[in-house]
């Protein structure tokens, strides 16, 4: 049996200890009256402003010279020199190799001086026919003999036309042993080193160029996307804004130039094509690169930082702050985020202030001290 004279006690002690504890965590009902229960949570302010946010289509693009070409010889023959460095700039024109050229100048020299043999030969026919058509109304000379002279001027100046065809091919041999740059661009590996033998049936590639300044950049965006695209580019050269692989430095600005003419059944998607002028040369042909089309801007649009904007099972949402220093849990409509700024199609008022740091600990109603600005919320 218990003695209930001992036990006595104990269990007021323990009560007393019970009743202490909870009195440290549980808000006495004086102070619960007077609001000093509700403590206020510390946040960040900003305000609901206006801006002109520029509306992207999004893609992820590569970068591709604006021409490109592989050198190779039209002509046989040993390389004698090589006038260009490995990735150097070269304009239109400019030498890169020699073939030997002598044979070719042989060639020349020897249909030159055929055409001059043929020429005095045409020369002396053409006197001889002037001769007998003279003598032969006075009865010296013969209808026959006549036609027959004609006939050999006519074999002397086809002679010469052949001799001068003949010329002019070796003259293209003669240029074509110097090989030079067809396009301005820059220059990549040799891939023939000088004193080796090419030909031109062989089609040997001795160096690539790529023109690099202008420059396009190749990419796609989903088809729901082209009609607005095609609307708006109707109106005036679309804007497009290209990104490094992270997607966080820009690279350069150019023009949309191309709107392809089929849609790739494969992905749902449609390949456009934007020219750079490329001066300071960020851009390089075969680089992963994220583009951005400018489709429109949205004038005047209703702007909050990004971080301010909440997500929640019916939608997004942000905290208003109210003039009692309380907040109001407001769903919103986002049309889009862009470089940290979202802009907001519904739900909100210029001028508004809502809660751009500090709002996790916050639900609908709930006191806050705003910090001062450029202060972090604890």
């Amino acid at each position: 049996m218990i003695d209930r004279t001992k036990a006595g006690p104990a269990a007021c002690a323990v009560g007393f200890g019970v009743t202490a504890v909870l009195a440290l965590y549980l808000p006495h009902p004086a102070r619960a009256a007077e609001g000093g229960g509700d403590q206020a949570v510390p946040v960040t302010l900003g305000t609901v402003t206006a801006a002109d946010v520029p509306v992207y289509v999004r893609g992820l693009g590569t970068v591709q010279a604006y021409n490109a070409v592989t050198v190779k010889s039209r002509v046989d023959g040993q390389i004698t020199q090589v006038y260009f460095t490995e990735g150097q700039e070269v304009k239109a024109g400019d030498k890169l190799f020699q073939i030997d050229p002598r044979p070719y100048q042989a060639t020349l020299d020897q249909a030159t001086a055929a055409k001059t043999r043929d020429e005095a030969s045409l020369h002396s026919a053409r006197l001889d026919l002037d001769r007998y058509s003279a003598l032969v109304g006075k009865g010296f000379q013969t209808r026959q003999s006549v036609d027959q002279q004609k006939g050999t001027v006519d074999s002397g100046q086809g002679s010469v036309a052949l001799d001068q065809a003949q010329i002019e091919a070796a003259k293209l041999n003669l240029d074509y042993a110097d090989i030079r740059s067809p396009i301005d661009g820059r220059t990549g590996a040799r891939l023939v080193d000088l004193g080796n033998l090419v030909q031109a049936s062989a089609g040997t590639a001795l160096v690539s160029i790529t023109q690099i300044k202008p420059i396009y950049v190749s990419f796609t965006v989903p088809q729901e996307r082209l009609d607005a695209i095609r609307e708006n580019h109707a109106k005036a050269p679309l804007d497009v804004d290209v990104y490094s692989n992270d997607d966080k430095t820009k690279l350069a600005a150019g023009k949309l130039t191309l709107i392809d003419n089929q849609i790739d059944p494969t992905t749902g998607t449609v390949r456009l094509k934007a020219t750079f002028a490329n001066q300071d040369e960020r851009l390089w042909p075969g680089a992963f690169v994220n583009a951005r089309l400018i489709l429109t801007v949205h004038k005047s649009a209703v702007t909050v930082p990004a971080q301010t904007v909440m997500s929640g099972t019916d939608g997004a949402y942000v905290y208003v702050a109210k003039a009692n220093d309380t907040v109001e849990r407001r769903n919103i409509e986002v049309a889009q985020t862009e470089n940290g700024i979202t802009d907001v199609a519904k739900g909100l008022k210029l001028g508004e202030k809502v809660v751009v740091s500090g709002q996790y600990r916050l639900s609908e109603g709930a006191r806050i001290k705003a910090a001062p600005s450029g202060t972090p919320a604890g």
